[in-house]
This record gives structure tokens, C-alpha cells and sequence, in this order.
């Protein structure tokens, strides 16, 4: 069965759309299994600044992989260091 050129990217994008997802939870795990005991505001803030900036990337670059990956990190950069200005 031959699939066509508008369902294979339609395929590729739910890939890229898994693949992000399932990226984005496993750095969150990784994240909070550090997080052991009583996280600081800067590993809180990182850790949502992660989650946020993954999600706003994915959404801006249509599901893929490298605008969700930079935009974890620029979210993740940012949240630290917000988190680490709040008392």
C-alpha cells in the first residue's frame, strides 16, 4: 500500500509531535528525580521554565524537535534565573 505524499506528512509531524512529548517528560523526570528533597525557587523555576519554553517551541516551529529542544532550554534558562530572584 502506497501511502501518500500528504499522509506521510502528516505521519512525519505526529512523530515529531510524539517524539517532543516524550522528550519533554523525560527531561522533566530527570529533572525532578533530582530534586529529592525540598526543591530551591531556582530548580522549581527551571524546571517550569522547561515545560513552558517546550511547549511554546513546539508550537511556534509546528512540532518539531529542535524548536521544542531550544525552547526547553531557553525556558529552563530563564526560569532559573528568575526563580533564583524570588525570595
Amino acid at each position: 500500500m502506497l501511502w501518500s505524499e500528504q499522509d506521510h506528512n502528516r505521519r512525519q509531524t505526529m512523530n515529531a509531535r510524539r517524539f517532543s512529548l516524550e522528550a519533554t517528560i523525560v527531561a522533566m523526570s530527570l529533572a525532578l528525580s533530582a530534586c529529592a528533597s525540598h526543591p530551591t525557587n531556582s530548580q522549581v523555576g527551571a524546571v517550569t521554565g522547561a515545560v513552558v519554553g517546550g511547549v511554546v517551541g513546539s508550537a511556534l516551529t509546528g512540532g518539531s524537535a529542535v524548536g521544542t529542544v531550544v525552547g526547553a532550554g531557553a525556558g529552563a534558562a530563564a526560569g532559573h534565573e528568575i526563580g533564583r530572584r524570588v525570595k
